[in-house]
């Protein structure tokens, strides 16, 4: 009882630390360009000609929560992929640690770091992590500035977006890191 305390007493103080508000549906998706783990640049505005795009944002390679997600992500590609949909994932880590991400995971879509978190900050899903989260977080060896270099300790809500045609048409944000869209809610709104 006591450890689900202390649980809910930091989840509560990480939210309440968080501001960030995200982007609402119907806004105008913000066009970016970034590099994927084959060092190709992925431009936003050219998935959007094909179809719609699934973009969604994770903490790192050491949260097993975007794990799982991208997993997810990536044994459903083919059913999100018969709706003409692409797929991107965002992060604040280097590309040596998406790397990791990769190969725990096997991702065969883009995943894209975020250099200078403009993609965070843009679609409004930054935060600053604070400084008793970073302790604990060393504590498992976890680094924010050796994870993510100059991006340092500001992380994403593990938001998800659908964008068709340039707007966001579906929207997943949620400030507990531990709860993700299913893959069946977001083949349901492509």
């Amino acid at each position: 009882m006591k450890h689900l305390l202390i649980g809910i007493l930091l989840l509560g103080a990480q939210v309440l630390y968080a501001q960030p508000s995200g982007l609402q549906v119907g806004e105008k998706a913000p066009d970016f360009s970034a590099t994927d783990q084959h060092g190709q640049l992925v431009q936003l505005q050219k998935l959007l000609e094909k179809g719609p795009v699934v973009i969604f944002f994770y903490r790192g390679q050491w949260c097993p929560y975007c794990n799982k997600q991208i997993k997810q992500m990536q044994d459903s590609l083919q059913l999100l992929s018969t709706k003409s949909a692409s797929v991107l994932a965002v992060s604040p880590e280097i590309q040596e640690n998406i790397a990791k991400t990769v190969s725990k995971t096997k991702a065969e879509f883009p995943v894209l770091h975020d250099e200078g978190l403009r993609i965070m900050n843009a679609y409004k899903v930054t935060y600053a992590v604070d400084s008793a989260t970073i302790d604990r977080y060393k504590k498992f060896n976890i680094d924010f500035n050796q994870v993510n270099g100059t991006n340092g300790a500001k992380l994403p809500v593990p938001a998800v977006y659908i964008i068709k045609n340039g707007v966001i048409s579906y929207r997943y944000f949620n400030e507990d890191y531990t709860k993700r869209p299913s893959i069946r809610e977001l083949v349901e709104h492509l």
